[in-house]
């Protein structure tokens, strides 16, 4: 049974994903005669007011992924030298709650933004410089490198692109959604395994 909660995915006229959108906004861009054409499952069906002329109800089918007209402004991080906002959510999503140095999965009250290179040291808190780990691991790595600490590092850090960010931050992301998403990934994007295991959100 699906809650009002669950998120729609909304598109450009090509199909690339653009953002996550809540079914109000969806509906509003529908009313607005902004959507192009939808594609997924159908999420939700509105009904509205009775017609007093015909008798007859309006009823509004929302989609699982819509596609909009217009030029959108996050067409504007599209760009190659584009680079999604880190947070330790998106960065919890990316390594799958996984502690990139014992290998373990934990909650997020467990776990903690590490830099490989540590900020003391010139690291960057970027993309590729930090990875996910449970507070023992951080704790003890403090402000050494992972060699220095004797400690291995499980995956190499990595950028996501546009589409793989959309997806992770995503919540409930529904089959059909991720099906769509997956196909904009880069070939060698790490999350198809996570993804193909079923063990990823």
């Amino acid at each position: 049974m699906l809650s009002f909660n669950q998120q729609v995915l909304r598109t450009d006229l090509s199909g690339m994903p653009l953002e996550w959108i809540d079914y109000r906004v969806a509906a509003r861009l529908y009313f607005l005669g902004q959507v192009a054409y939808a594609c997924g499952d159908r999420l939700f069906v509105l009904r509205g007011g009775i017609n007093a002329v015909t008798r007859s109800r309006s009823l509004l089918e929302i989609h699982s992924i819509i596609a909009t007209y217009g030029v959108h402004r996050v067409l504007n991080k599209l760009q190659e030298d584009y680079l999604p906002p880190l947070s330790n959510r998106t960065l919890f999503q990316r390594d799958d709650r996984m502690c990139m140095y014992c290998g373990q999965r934990f909650s997020t009250r467990h776990l903690s933004r590490d830099h490989v290179r540590p900020t003391s040291k010139g690291g960057e808190d970027q993309w590729r410089n930090v990875v996910t780990a449970c507070l023992r691991c951080n704790n003890y790595k403090a402000g050494r490198s992972p060699e220095d600490a004797g400690m291995e590092l499980l995956a190499v850090p990595f950028t996501p692109t546009h589409a793989e960010y959309i997806y992770l931050m995503g919540r409930h992301v529904l089959a059909d959604q991720m099906a769509f998403l997956r196909a904009h990934f880069p070939r060698t994007s790490p999350l198809h395994r996570r993804i193909g295991r079923g063990t990823f959100k």
